[in-house]
């Protein structure tokens, strides 16, 4: 009888043991994602992966993975600040955003009593800050940032172009209250800027550059003139990556990958994304081309940190923010598996900065024809009497691209500013006061694009 019992139970206790696998393994992990379709340094870890199914294809499938099914689910968002409220919610365990909102995020967290989350991969970056910008109408009265005083100003609160206005005005010492600040989504600061309702409007990526591309808006602060690079990164709920760090490891593979995927072929890439996203790919190619303003690398740079702790420090003078401890919110752990993984040298990755000034200095000024794609200019007088040929003979032109002397920034052709020195040489500007003070010494003359083209056509 004891012996039938003992069976009885080891037969039960098989089941159960039995019972316990099937159930890890029919286990489903939810990989939820936060992202933003309207903002160009979050595509690749965005739009890029999830049109390209990249996560699927390099989430573990072995160990005690074997079995596991994978539920993902993409959450697009006008701006950081609601992915953040989503993944506090626990709706969303990855979220991608840009310096400010990242700051915020952890802030956010490390604010509660128990809910954390890590900054474990950037996405792209600009050295020199470019990304962020103030746009007025077209017609406004208004070239420099200190004629905004007591005029309205629009911005998505929360959004890194709302910590990039900040940090001007605090540049200026121009109290907040000295403007009349109204939180406003980018496609509605867009589109006030473009119907004349507001005075101007602070916008992140690529949101600037549609304006000025459409006609409807004029530049008169980009963010390079903040003197802080611009970046956005990757962060997980903390107990999301715990529990599952292979699952993390294997998000930044795809974004690895994504950057790959756009480096390799820009025109294809940015032709593509157009029509996930709607954003036109002209716009789309002034950054992720070659020169272009984003630098597509997932690194944790020592100088991103010491960009970060300022931001937060910009916060901070607004009592906009709470306390954050950056040694707890950043991990590389995540990142340096990723690149390990992919055969990369992370450490290589890391100390390499790409500066728009040195890399873009001898690359060629571009025309994208309408029928005939992108031909290229090795100087500005070419580019410029190549322009006013095909305007002579009607032909349709996409775009043109220059670079600012000053910055090496891309610009639109149309957008810059120009000098013609004595010699008949040319310079291009993204600010029209380098321009007069490249012009004074070289005792040339300041015009426009329209001036320019006119001024090779006779």
């Amino acid at each position: 009888m004891r012996n039938k019992l003992r069976s009885t139970l080891a037969a039960a206790a098989i089941l159960t043991a039995a019972s316990a696998t099937t159930l890890q393994a029919a286990e489903t992990i939810r990989i939820a994602v936060g992202h933003q379709s309207m903002c160009t340094d979050t595509y690749t870890a965005g739009i890029v992966i999830k049109e390209l199914k990249l996560l699927e294809k390099h989430l573990p499938k072995d160990g005690k993975y074997k079995d596991v099914k994978y539920d993902i689910s993409w959450s697009d968002y006008s701006s950081g600040g609601p992915i953040t409220n989503q993944m506090l919610a626990n709706k969303l365990n990855f979220g991608v955003m840009g310096d400010y909102p990242l700051i915020v995020n952890g802030a956010k967290f490390q604010a509660t009593d128990s809910l954390r989350t890590l900054y474990v991969a950037g996405t792209g970056y600009n050295l020199k800050g470019s990304g962020n910008a103030i746009v007025v109408p077209v017609k406004s009265d208004i070239y420099e940032f200190s004629q905004l005083e007591g005029k309205s100003v629009s911005t998505p609160v929360g959004s890194a172009a709302w910590g990039m206005l900040l940090k001007a005005l605090q540049d200026e010492k121009l109290p907040v209250s000295k403007i009349q600040l109204k939180n406003q989504s980018p496609a509605v600061g867009a589109a006030n800027i473009a119907a004349g309702k507001i005075d101007a409007h602070s916008d992140f990526c690529p949101w600037s550059e549609l304006m000025e591309f459409r006609g409807t808006g004029r530049k008169i602060y980009d963010g390079s003139e903040a003197g802080v690079p611009y970046l956005h990164g990757v962060v997980v709920r903390q107990d999301f990556a715990e529990k599952y760090p292979e699952v993390v490891t294997a998000f930044i593979k795809a974004v690895y990958e994504a950057g790959k995927w756009i480096e390799a072929d820009p025109i294809k890439a940015t032709e593509m994304m157009e029509k996930w996203t709607g954003v036109e790919k002209e716009v789309l190619y002034l950054y992720f081309s070659k020169g272009g303003h984003l630098t597509l690398e997932p690194s944790i740079k020592d100088k991103w940190v010491e960009a970060l702790k300022f931001n937060h420090g910009v916060l901070v003078r607004e009592k906009a923010i709470p306390p954050l401890d950056f040694d707890a919110w950043i991990t590389e752990k995540y990142v340096k598996a990723a690149f390990k993984e992919l055969g990369a040298d992370y450490e290589k990755a890391k100390a390499t900065i790409v500066d728009p000034v040195e890399a873009n200095a001898k690359l060629p000024m571009e025309i994208w024809h309408a029928r005939e794609g992108i031909s290229t200019y090795p100087s500005l007088g070419e580019f410029l009497k190549a322009v006013a040929e095909f305007n002579a003979v009607g032909q349709k032109l996409n775009a043109t691209y220059v670079y600012d002397k000053e910055t090496g920034l891309k610009l639109f052709g149309k957008t810059a500013v120009y000098v013609q020195a004595p010699d008949g040489k040319y310079a291009a500007f993204l600010r029209k006061k380098e321009a007069e003070k490249y012009a004074a010494s070289v005792k040339g003359k300041v015009i426009d694009f329209e001036g320019a083209l006119a001024s090779v056509a006779s």
